[in-house]
């Protein structure tokens, strides 16, 4: 992520990209894929002081999220289903969340499952603990949240159509770092526990739906009177506050075959031509870094009330519309969020206390 501070983008990108010269040892060797997170090996993990989650008994693996925008409301509600493992005999699954109406937990049958909120810290939220029967061996167990978020949600940024630039249709943007997905999602939302996650998400049918995930239903799908379905999915485990969300009046032009462009239409002819210079920094960061491990990178251009200069969302880097200057002189900020494909996004700290390290 960068902060929106004016004039110190630049130099902030060209640090990056700087520090990872001096850091590449020229071996551009492919490395293997990324692995789903169920099979990753059990990991000794740290304590988070600022998660609720105790991953060593109970982790979650990934997140399928069912969820319908309303716009009037200035809410999301529908379920979150979770893979969980767990260490053999755990019966208790503790989960993040905050500022969200829980409407009841059930089992993947649709089973009520005991569930209850802890008391609530003003940075942390609660913790959402559920009962769950006793793990078994390698056994992965299904738990669906059913629950809404309110309109005040800290991740959730919900603009009137004159807050953006067409001046026509509402807007939706997320912001997860650093503990701020927990107010959308309940989920283990610690930077050290990654998950995978699909999405269904349900919106007006003149608005479109991008998320940090691979896009599966490119034109929405019908889905009631005035609405339409998108649906995606990310096989990669990430920490959850990568898990992001884009709704509004978008259009997209591709650069080459995996990197493009999202904003409203007023704005799409300037940003395809202020940022075409990307193809060619993902082709520099890879032989500097080794393999885009990613699929696609693509850039989402958000209204002017965007309050960062970027953030490193996998596949969709969000990004301040002040970089579309008209002469190419402040994309090196995509350069910045680019090289967090790989510090940051492919090697996490485990905590955010080591902010540091990324």
């Amino acid at each position: 992520m960068t902060l929106k501070l004016v004039g110190r983008v630049s130099a902030l990108a060209i640090a990056t990209a700087a520090l990872g010269a001096c850091a590449t040892t020229g071996d551009t060797t492919p490395m293997s894929p990324l692995v789903p997170a169920a099979s990753v090996p059990a990991t000794a993990y740290v304590n988070d002081p600022h998660s609720w989650a105790r991953p060593a008994e109970a982790r979650v693996t990934h997140v399928d999220l069912d969820l319908a925008a309303d716009f009037a409301a200035k809410t999301l509600s529908g379920k979150a289903t979770l893979d969980v493992t767990g260490r053999p005999g755990a019966t208790e699954v503790v989960l993040d969340a905050k500022m969200l109406d829980i409407k009841g937990v059930t089992d993947a049958e649709g089973r009520p499952l005991d569930w209850s909120l802890g008391a609530a810290d003003p940075i942390k939220g609660q913790p959402l603990s559920v009962r769950v029967p006793a793990f078994r061996g390698d056994e992965t167990q299904k738990i669906v949240v059913a629950y809404a978020t309110r309109p005040d949600a800290s991740a959730l940024q919900w603009l009137s159509p004159q807050q953006t630039a067409g001046g026509q249709k509402p807007y939706l943007f997320s912001q997860g770092q650093a503990i701020l997905t927990r107010t959308w999602i309940p989920t283990q939302d610690s930077p050290g526990i990654r998950q995978t996650y699909s999405a269904r998400i349900v919106a007006p049918s003149d608005l479109t739906v991008v998320m940090s995930a691979e896009q599966l239903t490119p034109n929405g799908e019908a889905a009631g009177a005035g609405t339409k379905a998108w649906r995606f999915k990310l096989d990669q485990p990430i920490p959850p506050y990568l898990i992001a969300i884009g709704a509004g009046d978008l259009a997209f032009a591709p650069f080459d075959g995996r990197t493009g462009v999202w904003t409203e239409p007023s704005r799409l002819q300037a940003a395809q031509w202020e940022l075409e210079p990307t193809a060619k920094m993902v082709d520099a960061a890879e032989a500097l870094y080794g393999p885009y491990r990613w699929g696609r990178y693509d850039l989402l251009v958000l209204p002017p009330s965007f309050p960062f200069g970027g953030m490193e969302n996998p596949r969709l880097t969000f990004a301040t519309p002040t970089i579309i200057a008209g002469d190419r002189s402040l994309v090196s900020l995509v350069a910045h969020e680019l090289a967090h494909s790989w510090s940051g996004n492919l090697v996490t700290n485990a905590t955010w206390a080591d902010i540091w390290l990324n």
